[in-house]
């Protein structure tokens, strides 16, 4: 199989969807590899990296024309949507259910669309958006004691305080791989934390892990309220698959809440939890609404590029490796998991929670295979 690894373009993502090692791992699997030219350097792999082991150094044009799966790390741009067409795989980060231009650009490709984050797992869980998630995790707690500082609009508090001084007040709502890996951090740091989940089972395990040195609380509107009330950072760290993430701060909320505290919506790649969240970048992170401080960069990990990328390739080459394999339709029915991550197909939404979020009808995974066409785009 010929696949194609574009340079991403959105602003300040500086991932790239192989490293040269996966690179390495396609070319010894007996498949040709397309690398744009300069893809690879915001994690600090020229393009002669790639070279040495054996894949080819191309433009973006050519690499569209001849790949027949495309590898990317964020959602495609308006302008690599129109370069999509039938027969070709996208397998990459998606996050449809806020994005109905995409959606539609999408499905008039007739482009098979796997979505990393949908993809599951035989025990459970998403193993595609995991690290990813333990990544923005991580950074949401790195960004929100910056945004605390004074001269970025916020309270001017250190997270961890000072022998004397009392710790900043950290509430991260929803206790999935994003909250326990916020909570982790902010631990770390010295913070007053306390996670909000509606499992007690996720709030009995966070209990464990921590040692109860995180608070615990079932989530309710009344806590939630009470609790960013005193809130010096918040962490939005909910996550319902596929779909549109819950509003579950208002701007009626935020009178309620100290000046300059700061919300940090991870959820903002599906369409935020905060209803005053809306998408920022890496270039201009911030905003104010309120007296309240709101940074919500949807590609966050892209910050960390390095990271970010090898971790992110450790669980997608393997998912990659079977479709280059067996080709898309044979590994798609295969295995349940990755056909899980197929958003579209065939023209059609192949995913109920995006459908749902967008008003529109769906078909299944199983009833699009069936009719399939994935022959490969012709060389040019």
């Amino acid at each position: 199989m010929r696949i194609g690894c574009p340079k991403e373009i959105k602003t300040h993502e500086y991932r790239v969807g192989l490293t040269p090692e996966s690179a390495a791992e396609l070319i010894a699997h007996g498949h040709e590899v397309l690398i744009e030219a300069g893809a690879g350097l915001g994690i600090g792999a020229d393009d002669a990296a790639y070279q040495a082991v054996g894949a080819q150094i191309t433009d973006v044009d050519t690499l569209f024309a001849r790949a027949e799966t495309i590898v990317k790390v964020k959602e495609p741009q308006a302008v690599e949507r129109a370069r999509l067409r039938a027969g070709q795989t996208l397998y990459t980060y998606l996050h449809l259910a806020p994005d109905p231009d995409q959606t539609r650009d999408l499905m008039a490709s007739g482009a098979t669309c796997i979505a990393y984050e949908t993809v599951t797992a035989p025990g459970g869980g998403l193993p595609l958006l995991r690290p990813m998630s333990q990544v923005a995790g991580r950074m949401a707690i790195q960004a929100g004691a910056h945004a605390l500082e004074k001269a970025q609009g916020g309270r001017g508090m250190l997270l961890g305080g000072v022998p004397g001084v009392a710790p900043a007040k950290v509430i991260v709502i929803g206790g999935g791989v994003v909250g326990r890996n916020a909570a982790q951090m902010a631990v770390g740091m010295g913070a007053d934390v306390t996670v909000l989940d509606r499992s007690h089972d996720v709030l009995e395990d966070i209990d464990r892990q921590f040692n109860g040195r995180v608070r615990t609380v079932y989530s309710t509107a009344t806590a939630l309220a009470e609790l960013t009330r005193t809130a010096d950072l918040v962490i939005g760290a909910v996550l319902i698959p596929g779909a549109a993430a819950p509003k579950l701060i208002s701007r009626t909320m935020l009178a309620d809440m100290l000046p300059g505290a700061v919300m940090v919506d991870v959820a903002i790649d599906q369409g935020g939890c905060f209803e005053t969240s809306r998408p920022t970048t890496h270039a201009d992170p911030i905003y104010e609404v309120d007296g309240i401080i709101h940074y919500c960069v949807a590609n966050m990990p892209g910050g960390v590029a390095r990271t970010s990328t090898y971790a992110l390739n450790n669980a997608t080459l393997p998912h990659l490796l079977r479709i280059a394999d067996k080709g898309v339709k044979a590994a798609l029915e295969a295995d349940p998991h990755l056909r899980a991550g197929l958003n579209v197909a065939g023209g059609r939404i192949t995913c109920a929670p995006v459908a749902d979020a967008q008003g529109l009808d769906w078909i299944t995974p199983e009833e699009v295979l069936a009719h399939l066409d994935t022959a490969a785009p012709a060389a040019a």
